[in-house]
């Protein structure tokens, strides 16, 4: 039985041991792992954006030669899409500048979003009656009314809270990683290579660290190389990216094709820029850091602080 006993407790120690080494394996090579399927995803979205124009210039040049297709491709999609912004108005354009600025660019996604504005309310307006109807608990007459305005307020705004969040997390990647992008820009530019390689060079450089960043210069670059308007290039990244910087490196580029200045040079003031506007932004963080932490200071560090410094005394004292 000795025998067997030490025989379980040395097979549990290896049994121990073989799994934290897989853990630690596993722990490093996740990272590794991770960078590997955001390169894919991103040459997944840049080759499934070129094929998208691909598509678009082969329609609107068989259009021109022969009769209109039938078939309902993604740019039949995207056609029927602005027809229907044509109607909605305002508000359909705002839903899609929105999806695009939250990394969704499913032709038919601002339909779905606005839609979901309109008929979540009225789910959750149901749920709400019905909860209050198989509820024994009787409910006063304002309790009902709150419960019931308040699933309304909140089937209309959730969609459009998940989008802005979703948008605001995409907007910070972007302008934590975009100076670094622009200065490596830079040296492509001052190397000689030419503003469309470039921007091809640095979403491929950029996919392991920012996702998202890469997946907009990829598409950016896509339709420089396939469109004709390179304005609407510029401005359509702008749009997607919504962030000032994306704004005002589109703005430098087409006054740099416009008037003839140098693009070297309007880089890198851009670059100056977002990189003071980064460092400000970490100083106000930095700055507001202190009032937020004087709350969790005295409720969890004070109390335990008191405990050990006046605790001896207290066990020191002889008791009467």
């Amino acid at each position: 039985m000795e025998t067997l006993a030490g025989l379980d407790s040395s097979f549990f120690i290896v049994l121990l041991s073989a799994l934290a080494a897989a853990a630690s394996f596993v722990a490093f090579a996740m990272p590794l792992l991770a960078r590997s399927e955001k390169k894919e995803r991103y040459k997944e979205v840049i080759e499934k954006k070129r094929r998208t124009l691909f598509e678009q210039a082969r329609e609107q040049a068989s259009q021109k030669n022969s009769a209109k297709q039938h078939e309902r491709t993604a740019a039949q999609s995207i056609a029927s899409l602005y027809k229907l912004q044509s109607l909605a108005g305002a508000a359909s354009i705002k839903a899609r500048n929105q999806m695009l600025q939250a990394g969704i660019r499913n032709p038919s996604a601002p339909l779905i979003y606005l839609g979901s504005r309109l008929v979540l309310p009225v789910v959750l307006l149901g749920l709400g009656m019905l909860f209050m109807g198989l509820s024994h608990h009787e409910f006063s007459k304002s309790i009902k009314l709150l419960i019931l305005f308040g699933s309304v307020v909140i089937g209309f705004y959730l969609p459009r809270i998940l989008i802005k969040n979703m948008a605001d997390k995409r907007q910070q990647e972007i302008s934590l990683s975009f100076p670094d992008a622009l200065d490596m820009m830079l040296i492509c530019v001052q190397g000689g290579i030419g503003i469309e390689a470039a921007i091809n060079r640095i979403a491929a450089t950029i996919s392991e660290h920012s996702e998202v960043l890469a997946e907009e210069l990829g598409i950016l670059s896509a339709e420089l190389g396939m469109l004709n308007d390179r304005k609407a290039a510029f401005q359509g990244f702008a749009s997607r990216v919504g962030s000032g910087s994306a704004r005002s490196f589109a703005t430098a580029m087409l006054q740099a094709e416009q008037y003839g200045t140098s693009v070297s040079k309007a880089i890198r003031v851009l670059s100056d820029e977002s990189r003071e506007a980064r460092m400000a932004t970490a100083e106000q963080k930095a700055a507001s850091l202190p009032p937020k932490l004087t709350v969790p200071m005295i409720l969890f560090f004070l109390p335990p602080l008191f405990v050990i410094i006046l605790g001896p005394a207290f066990l020191g004292m002889p008791s009467h």
